[in-house]
């Protein structure tokens, strides 16, 4: 049969890139629809407004709205649209998606993730699973992402450092503020350990990219060196300069056709002019975001897919995971340290890249004996200043301004460095945290959009709150004051997986351990929708690595590149 392309990949971030830089490399043509506009560098402004206090690089949400579903304690959920909410679950979409704009923390997952059933057991409610691959099939894959994507960083020897084949990273350190080396003794003293963390940030030239400027504003924010490891920098420019490899911007695909055998045989999509467009190819691969792809696969229905690619065993959006967390800060006046120390803290634009995984895995009676803990990363306080200034206006209720507002404003920018930490922890699978079809809301194509409930499991909360601890007590013994923390009590939007797992049984997994679709043999999920469980560090890294073993297995089943 002819078709358009070899393959045709739907989304453009760390699912998509490796897909189709791999496939193009290998000869085959390839097809990327990204529904969002094509920036480049050039595109990227360090301006606050420009770039975070609208929706310059996500959906509108009176265009496209999402339905949330939320309750408080245990109360009756609660629907409603985010159009009128705010609450946005959108990231990055254009081409390279939220790897644009990612803060590029990279940490690998650990052999212990991929048997948490194994190693923990079972936890009442929680959905939790085994993967179908162990750390080793990752771990060539992870090694690819640090040459092809750019990983700078220093390898560290701890407790729980996971295997590896090389012996560090193809890049050196970004350089790190000074407030590193307070981290590092506190941490001494404490008796724990601290490490580097890896940066997908390029510390030197390389790849045709330059490396880091050091601007301060990196996560949130496009990369207008292209030292940021996006997968539009990294991986789909140079697809494209292939030959082999076309890029679609602001084409959104709708629904996905397929035949009486459930393969898939076309991808139908508005252009930007509204109309509708379709695109053949041997072999599909979706990789919209973990949300996103649950909703295109219910979607797309067909005469073996009656409830949509996949879902014959009910699974699709089942299982959604976030990141389980925390957050927590400290003060470093200046007034209290030697002025050449103070002067030093000041500095702006170097990373931290200090983070602690001394309870990766801990025991605590309390909790239930040997637990699965997390990752705490260090970070100083985003540059943005409106978010900020935002909150300090208000004292509970009641309005500040005028002088008292000017003070609180000079004592927040001016009189100390804030030195904060985030807690990655498993967000564990369970029946309140899916995605399904809302029955009434329409986007502006008219498609149904994503009904999403949000309920997390009281396990995540127990861990995050263990872990928050653990920061503080570092944040006092380096000197800060004015010490506290929270625990994330919903889903971070920027840390989504799962929704559509892969496993061995196609009543409880939508994809085979290849992250092919059960039922639809050229039909290939490789965003971070595959995973069972999170792990507990940020999710991107290890979407990278996958895609790229599964745009292998994809290679080989094309076989030799043919014309016909």
């Amino acid at each position: 049969m002819n078709t358009d392309f070899d393959v045709c990949v739907i989304g453009s971030g760390a699912g998509g890139g490796p897909i189709a830089a791999t496939l193009a490399a290998a000869g085959h043509s390839v097809v990327v629809l990204e529904k969002g506009p094509w920036f480049t560098e050039a595109d990227f402004f360090k301006d606050e407004l420009a770039c975070c206090l609208r929706p310059a690089y996500r959906s509108k949400l009176f265009e496209e709205p999402q339905v949330i579903e939320d309750r408080e304690a245990d109360g009756p959920w609660q629907a409603q649209s985010n159009a009128q909410s705010g609450r946005d679950f959108w990231n990055g979409n254009c081409v390279g998606g939220s790897t644009n704009f990612m803060s590029g923390f990279f940490h690998r997952l650990k052999p212990v993730d991929f048997r948490l059933l194994s190693e923990f057991g079972p936890i009442e409610g929680a959905h939790i699973a085994d993967w179908p691959i162990d750390y080793a099939a990752l771990e060539p894959y992870y090694t690819r992402v640090e040459h092809e994507v750019g990983v700078s960083g220093r390898i560290v020897p701890h407790a729980h450092l996971e295997p590896r084949s090389t012996a560090d990273f193809p890049y050196p350190p970004t350089a790190e503020h000074p407030v590193s080396a307070r981290i590092d003794a506190a941490c001494a003293r404490l008796g724990v350990q601290s490490i580097p963390v890896a940066r997908a940030i390029l510390s030197r030239d390389a790849m045709g990219r330059r490396s880091c400027e050091y601007s301060g504003y990196c996560g949130g924010y496009g990369c207008s060196s292209g030292a940021k490891g996006s997968s539009r920098a990294a991986l789909l420019d140079r697809a494209v300069a292939s030959g082999r490899c076309e890029v679609r911007p602001r084409s959104k695909v709708a629904r996905l056709v397929s035949d009486a055998r459930g393969r898939v045989t076309a991808a139908e999509y508005f252009d930007a002019a509204g109309a509708t467009r379709r695109v053949d190819a041997r072999v599909f691969v979706v990789a919209c975001q973990a949300i996103e792809t649950a909703r295109l696969l219910l979607l797309s229905t067909g005469p073996r897919h009656p409830q949509g690619l996949g879902n014959a065993g009910g699974q699709v959006g089942r299982n959604l995971i976030f990141s389980a967390g925390a957050i927590g800060a400290c003060d470093l006046p200046y007034a209290d340290l030697p002025a050449a120390e103070a002067q030093a803290l000041r500095r702006r634009g170097p990373f931290v890249n200090r983070a602690l995984q001394a309870w990766y895995v801990f025991e605590a009676a309390y909790l239930g004996g040997r637990r699965k803990g997390g990752t705490i990363d260090f970070v100083l306080d985003h540059p943005n200043p409106v978010p900020t200034a935002n909150a300090l206006k208000w004292d509970g209720e009641r309005l500040v301004w005028g002088l008292p507002l000017k003070r609180r404003l000079e004592q927040q920018f001016r009189a100390a460095q804030h030195l904060n930490f985030e807690v990655f922890a498993d967000w564990l699978p369970h029946a309140d945290c899916h995605v399904s079809l809302d029955p009434d809301v329409r986007d502006q194509w008219g498609t149904p959009v994503v009904r999403l409930r949000v309920g997390q499991h009281p396990h995540n909360l127990r861990i995050a709150r263990f872990l928050a601890e653990k920061g503080e007590e570092v944040l006092r013994a380096l000197g800060g004051v004015n010490v506290r923390s929270r625990v994330n009590r919903g889903p971070p939007p920027n840390l989504v997986a799962g929704g559509c797992r892969f496993g061995t049984d196609p009543a409880s997994s939508v994809l085979d351990p290849d992250c092919r679709v059960h039922g639809a043999d050229n039909l290939y999920v490789s965003d971070g929708s595959f995973m069972p469980t999170g792990g507990s560090v940020p999710h991107t890294w290890t979407i990278y690595a996958n895609a790229f073993r599964v745009a292998d297995g994809i290679a080989a089943a094309l076989g030799t590149r043919t014309t016909s």
